[in-house]
């Protein structure tokens, strides 16, 4: 599930032209090595929490700044809602404490 998110937002970017590269999107996007992505396509291996949160932050950011122009609002809702995404999966693998304990 998180392997097909971080590629669904890859091939977003690559769409609107805002990243090139799956190098460019490891490092810009992902805060991770160039090689991350490549790496996840042909390993059995899930993304970090630590890289889509990463994600989740950027795209959030590139949301704020698409929003001050009324011409990318669109584009803005579109990088919100992978943000969102993002965010989710987050959550979900989160560890919750008690602390009524």
């Amino acid at each position: 599930m998180k392997k097909e998110v971080i590629f669904e937002i890859f091939s977003f970017l690559k769409s609107k032209g805002i990243a090139a590269t799956e190098s460019e999107f490891s490092e810009h996007w992902l805060g991770c090595s160039e090689s991350y992505v490549r790496k996840l396509r042909s390993a059995r291996s899930e993304p970090s929490l630590g890289a889509i949160a990463i994600c989740a932050s950027r795209l959030m950011n590139a949301a704020e700044q698409c929003r001050t122009y009324p011409r990318y609002h669109k584009l803005a809702e579109q990088l919100e809602t992978m943000s969102v995404k993002c965010r989710v999966l987050v959550d979900a693998g989160s560890v919750e404490f008690d602390l009524a304990a």
